[in-house]
């Protein structure tokens, strides 16, 4: 899997794999209270309806358990000080023999980190590591209403290409086309 590889970095982030860093690299805590810390109900709110909700230590354990048996989880933490302020979940489909990797992408940012322009450098870092990496295709779902998410997708190259109802949430998914 090439995405247990995606390291990059941007003027104020620095993105690796979530179990890379050490707690003197995320401020001296632990990457479950991290994440507790960050899955505030605000942030959850547009998320998978089992995501929801506040987070104990052990709910985030098992949050963090259930990501790694799914795919690659990275952290994000600003470069001035290590404050972590992001993941980023992807899953990897396609053909590596092929050069035909394809990517779903997830991102989300704490509370603190809203309104600063950190999810359109996130994810313009991101996309340049996919274009870096022969990533040929990466899609991302935006729940309707989550307008923010919707223009940081667009302002990085993501065009909509369906809208999928169900009974648990409605999204729109975006796909970045980098290779035929």
């Amino acid at each position: 899997m090439i995405v247990r590889q995606c390291v990059f970095s941007t003027s104020r982030l620095l993105v690796k794999e979530w179990h890379s860093f050490t707690s003197e690299n995320m401020g001296g805590r632990v990457l479950p209270d991290v994440v507790a810390a960050m899955l505030t109900p605000p942030v959850t709110r547009q998320l998978p309806t089992g995501w929801q909700g506040a987070y104990t230590r052990e709910r985030a354990q098992q949050w963090i358990a259930d990501r790694d048996a799914e795919g690659v989880t990275l952290l994000v933490v600003e470069r001035a000080g290590g404050n972590p302020v992001g993941l980023v979940i992807l899953f990897e489909f396609g053909d590596a023999a092929a050069q035909k990797i394809e990517l779903r992408l997830g991102y989300l940012l704490s509370e603190e980190s809203w309104g600063r322009g950190l999810a359109s450098e996130l994810l313009e870092g991101f996309v340049g590591w996919c274009r870096a990496n022969a990533i040929s295709t990466v899609e991302g779902g935006v729940e309707r209403g989550n307008d923010a998410s919707r223009r940081v997708l667009e302002k990085n190259g993501f065009l909509p290409v369906s809208d999928q109802d169900g009974d648990e949430c409605e999204e729109q998914v975006f796909r970045l086309q980098l290779r035929p």
